[in-house]
């Protein structure tokens, strides 16, 4: 037996296999570290893919999970429910996001009530209510949670996710940012290095209330009221054709 020749065939035949167990183990691995992240700041189950997918995006640039507030729920004076997708509170002020999952042309006006989205090259468009103004009646709401919150900045980030172009936005208000996933940070950035350190009296207060929008969230009774609030906002039962 030539023995370099056998130790040869089977160290290419070890290789093989430790390549086949690297391709095979290593997503599994990156995925079960992902979900271990993603738990530091929210359940699997909470919200869409898309705002959990935004969180783990947070979380992996270093930003610490305290910060981090996911699918917050927050009532309004008219006894209904305002539901926030995300919150961060920075050195700078709260940032709120909004997430949207949308495909095609989007063009909107920051003054309008609604937005249109076109797909297969004009072919076909669909309204949607503006992101802009929908993120602004969430920070109104929030703000009115805390009386320190009337001298504390608000910024608003409208991501959207998705196979869609920015074609024509005009009319976006000062301290709001419509961004892809990709250039987050950018924003994020912008506003650390263009705006001082917010008034804040008390830190503890405020991470509270946050807290608790998150657990008014996970209640069931909560989710379903704010479902049927939508329902009634957008008034489809109403139609008879």
């Amino acid at each position: 037996m030539d023995i370099g020749k056998y130790i040869g065939e089977n160290l290419m035949l070890w290789m093989i296999i430790g390549i086949i167990i690297l391709l095979v183990f290593m997503p599994l691995l990156r995925r079960f570290r992902n979900l271990k992240l993603l738990k530091t700041v929210t359940s699997l189950t909470r919200g869409t893919k898309t705002e959990r997918n935004l969180v783990l995006k947070l979380l992996k640039h270093g930003i610490p999970a305290q910060t981090i507030f996911h699918d917050l729920c927050l009532k309004r004076s008219n006894d209904k429910f305002s539901q926030i997708d995300v919150a961060l509170a920075t050195t700078e002020g709260i940032i709120v996001f909004e997430v949207k999952d949308y495909s095609g042309w989007i063009f909107g006006n920051g003054n309008y009530s609604h937005w249109t989205k076109v797909l297969a090259y004009g072919k076909r468009k669909y309204r949607f209510y503006n992101p802009i103004k929908q993120n602004k009646n969430h920070i109104e709401t929030l703000r009115k949670q805390l009386v320190q919150f009337e001298n504390i900045p608000f910024y608003s980030i409208i991501v959207f996710y998705g196979d869609c172009e920015l074609k024509e936005i005009n009319y976006v208000p000062q301290g709001t940012y419509l961004v892809k996933p990709n250039r987050i940070f950018e924003v994020l950035k912008l506003i650390r290095e263009n705006n001082d350190p917010a008034p804040y009296t008390n830190k503890s207060e405020i991470v509270n209330v946050l807290e608790q929008a998150v657990i008014n969230g996970e209640e069931l009774e909560t989710q379903e009221k704010h479902v049927e609030d939508i329902h009634d906002m957008v008034g489809k039962h109403r139609i008879f054709d």
